[in-house]
């Protein structure tokens, strides 16, 4: 063999290292441009779902499957946020803004041709506040007149509750006070409706893990209904023939593909095999906005970052040991160093310009920074100087390798300014979750995305034996200063009384705030129709392929 076609093989393999090393080639036609033809999309979910029933779910992975498979009363226009019609074509609101009367299309029909009224969604909100059903997010519906008697026990007939069908297109909605952003609550997948029938056949009302969910069995009402789920593999939805907008859908079909790394999932869009993202690997974000600053996106996003603490287990059931674990971290350094995703260091948990305009100004009251002599003094007083005597220490995290790279900066931080031992624990999200609802953890990696613009959709995870609190912590005067601030009608009062609040919760350090997200990910220019929004909402009905 000549030295010229040996020169010329060793290149191109060195181009094909290159290839895979870097994203400094475009992507490959593969997979995803055949998706594209058929006018299917390919993209990263996360981590494979928890459940795909609207009341069990609890995170982002799952919501934004949902979404695709499921709609409320109302959606939202991401450019705008502003509320638009969903399953309700129309609605009216009271004059002392109580009372909210949704009128459902005529058109509304489930995935199997069953007609949708506004009965499916009484019964809907009856089964998550069933104190048996026990849904982490039933507290979501305490707004509803006697939501939470019912969820609490105190009243068993749930004609008492405010959700009544006046008639199969009208439901009336009773609230026990104004609350300004309760139709931009509608998109969370708490609200969804679920098919009587379908829950019935399979279980019963208030009975979870039924195989209601399941490919074939599935009845939804969303703009795609769900085709198959092969876990760990790909779950794929396919266009809903009896969506009332179903005209109106560019995409046939969706496939989401569950992939926990963050490095796999880029190679996987780098090859062509995906044209979305769930997120990108921190290693590669720099060359991204170098070389191929179309692909990537970084947005900013309406949530925190922080680490749970477990204030039931010592150490940590004192609010000193937590202060002083909380007051030795860097966030600058954290954010500069480790993320290098534009976020900014988070000293308080509400994250800025947390109201819609027009809707008053919250700051939060108390931020946390980096004081080690504060932090050692406290440990000190806490009994255990120079951190003698400190038990093991373990920081539990998802599997993701951008989580590992703050828990391995966090961990040294620990241990030059308190001496503490710490040890990095990994769970896939499945286990991950099941072990923050048991309050099976010391330290807990956590994330709150607002599941709608105001700061109470953060503050509220923590009142005392909350769902989404998975901490121990309770408070009396935190939880009385949030059910003040539900009946204040004055904005900004109510604003005032929400940072008294998180001015105890950041305090009492159940938590420790450590920066504020942006989003950011892998999107083929070829996609378009996704307009950047704080909260992160993918809207699958505007999305389309530019040919």
């Amino acid at each position: 063999m000549s030295a010229v076609k040996l020169l010329s093989m060793a290149l191109a393999a060195l181009a094909a290292l290159a290839a895979l090393a870097g994203c400094g080639s475009a992507r490959v036609e593969t997979k995803s441009d055949k998706g594209e033809q058929q006018n299917v999309l390919k993209m990263g979910a996360g981590a494979e779902p928890q459940d795909l029933d609207p009341h069990v779910a609890t995170g982002v992975t799952e919501h934004r499957i949902l979404m695709a498979l499921f709609e409320g009363l109302v959606s939202q226009d991401l450019t705008t946020l502003k509320p638009v019609p969903g399953m309700a074509e129309s609605w009216t609101v009271s004059d002392d803004q109580t009372v909210y009367t949704f009128k459902i299309r005529p058109e509304a029909k489930w995935s199997n041709g069953d007609p949708l009224t506004a009965h499916d969604f009484v019964y809907s909100f009856q089964r998550i506040l069933s104190p048996k059903f026990g849904a982490e997010y039933a507290d979501m519906l305490y707004y509803l007149r006697n939501g939470r008697e019912y969820h609490d026990g105190k009243i068993t007939d749930f004609s008492q509750v405010g959700a009544k069908a006046i008639d199969d297109r009208t439901l009336e909605i009773s609230l026990v006070n104004p609350t300004p952003y309760f139709l931009s609550m509608q998109i969370h997948n708490a609200w969804f409706p679920i098919h009587r029938a379908t829950i019935e056949k399979f279980g019963a009302q208030e009975k979870r893990a039924t195989p209601w969910t399941r490919a074939g069995n599935l009845v939804s009402n969303g703009p795609y209904r769900l085709e198959t789920w092969e876990p760990n593999k790909v779950i794929r939805v396919v266009k809903n023939e009896h969506y009332w907008g179903v005209d109106t859908l560019h995409l046939n079909a969706i496939e989401f593909y569950p992939i926990d790394s963050e490095l796999t999932e880029e190679h996987s869009f780098r090859s062509g095999e995906l044209h979305l993202t769930s997120g990108a690997p921190i290693s590669k974000i720099e060359v991204y906005k170098k070389e191929h600053p179309e692909l990537i996106h970084i947005n900013p996003y309406f949530g925190s970052y922080f680490y749970r603490f477990n204030v039931t287990k010592k150490p940590f059931d004192d609010a000193r040991v937590r202060r002083a674990f909380a007051l030795a971290i860097d966030r600058g350094s954290i954010v500069k160093n480790v993320t290098k995703g534009g976020q900014e260091p988070a000293g308080s948990l509400v994250p800025p310009n947390a109201t819609p305009p027009g809707e008053g100004v919250y700051t939060s009251p108390v931020t946390l920074g980096m004081n080690v002599e504060e932090a050692r003094k406290l440990l000190a007083e806490a009994g255990y100087p120079n951190g003698q005597g400190l038990p093991h220490i373990e920081i539990l995290i998802n599997t993701l390798e951008s989580h590992k790279q703050v828990a391995e900066a966090i961990q040294n931080m620990w241990k030059v300014n308190l001496n503490a031992d710490v040890t990095i624990a990994n769970q896939d999200w499945k286990v991950y979750l099941s072990s923050l609802t048991k309050l099976d953890y010391q330290i807990a990696r956590s994330s709150w995305i607002g599941d709608y613009h105001d700061p109470f959709t953060f503050l509220d995870c923590f009142a005392t034996d909350r769902g989404n609190n998975r901490t121990g912590y309770s408070s009396v005067a935190y939880d009385n200063l949030l059910e003040k601030s539900r009946s204040t009608k004055d904005p900004q009062e109510r604003l005032k009384l929400l940072e008294q609040a998180e001015g105890i919760l950041i305090t009492d350090a159940p938590i420790m705030p450590i920066y504020f997200y942006t989003r950011i990910y892998l999107q083929a220019p070829e996609l378009k129709g996704l307009p950047p929004n704080p909260i992160g909402i993918v809207d699958f009905k505007t999305l389309f392929f530019e040919r």
